[in-house]
């Protein structure tokens, strides 16, 4: 692996564990055993390296969302999808939990992040799309459908720092991807008015895959209770 990757690599993993604003170029450097003088031969700053790393991370959301046009979509496509997403949200979590102020110190991430959102909100509302076409949901409004998918990317975007500022431990890493990937199961309790009779009750076995069990006060799991929903 050559040095600039490396860098990348144990940035990343720097982040992710003790928080970007708590890592330094010096930090970086030394973990990988290199001098600072090395680290700044391939990035001028820890800026430039938080912005490759967005790159990348765009890259991957895009290649997951990635939408076959040459056959209908079906309940596994959107497992995969919703897996994927929050996978990648877990990898690179760091991005999220800071999200506000690395965009407020970067305008090229604040502008490029603004295409990624639009970018991503498109391909929400064409996945939607595909899946009324497949008889899954019926979204037909494009309105509706604008609504439901900044719905959708509202909670997969903000569901980690719910957890961190409400349900999360005292120690910085206490949240897992567990926990993180029960996001799931909210982003798809908004769809269940929408679903066809046909397909309710395998979304509805589907969703209880992700059932939240958010730490009580006290510490102890409390399983979220759903009320049972009406039919119709």
């Amino acid at each position: 692996m050559k040095t600039r990757d490396k860098i990348l690599l144990s940035s990343l993993e720097l982040f992710n564990e003790r928080g970007e604003r708590n890592v330094t170029t010096n930090h970086i450097a030394a973990h990988l055993a290199i001098s600072p003088g090395n680290l700044y031969y391939h990035f001028r700053n820890k800026s430039d390296i938080i912005y490759e790393i967005f790159l990348e991370y765009e890259k991957l959301v895009d290649f997951y969302l990635d939408i076959p046009q040459d056959r209908a979509l079906t309940l596994d496509d959107l497992t995969f999808y919703l897996e994927s997403v929050f996978d990648g949200l877990w990898s690179y979590r760091f991005f999220h939990r800071d999200l506000e102020y690395l965009l407020d110190t970067d305008p090229r991430l604040r502008k490029d992040y603004r295409e990624f959102t639009n970018r991503c909100l498109s391909s929400i509302q064409e996945i939607f799309w595909k899946l009324t076409e497949a008889g899954i949901i019926e979204l037909t409004s494009e309105d509706l459908r604008a609504a439901v998918s900044l719905n959708v990317w509202l909670v997969v975007t903000n569901w980690m720092a719910f957890l961190k500022t409400a349900h999360a431990g005292d120690e910085p890493a206490s949240l897992t991807i567990t926990e993180l990937k029960q996001g799931i199961y909210q982003v798809l309790t908004m769809q269940m008015p929408y679903l066809t009779p046909e397909y309710r009750d395998r979304v509805v076995a589907l969703r209880e895959r992700y059932r939240p069990s958010l730490p009580a006060a006290g510490g102890a799991p409390v399983k979220v209770v759903a009320r049972k929903e009406r039919v119709g």
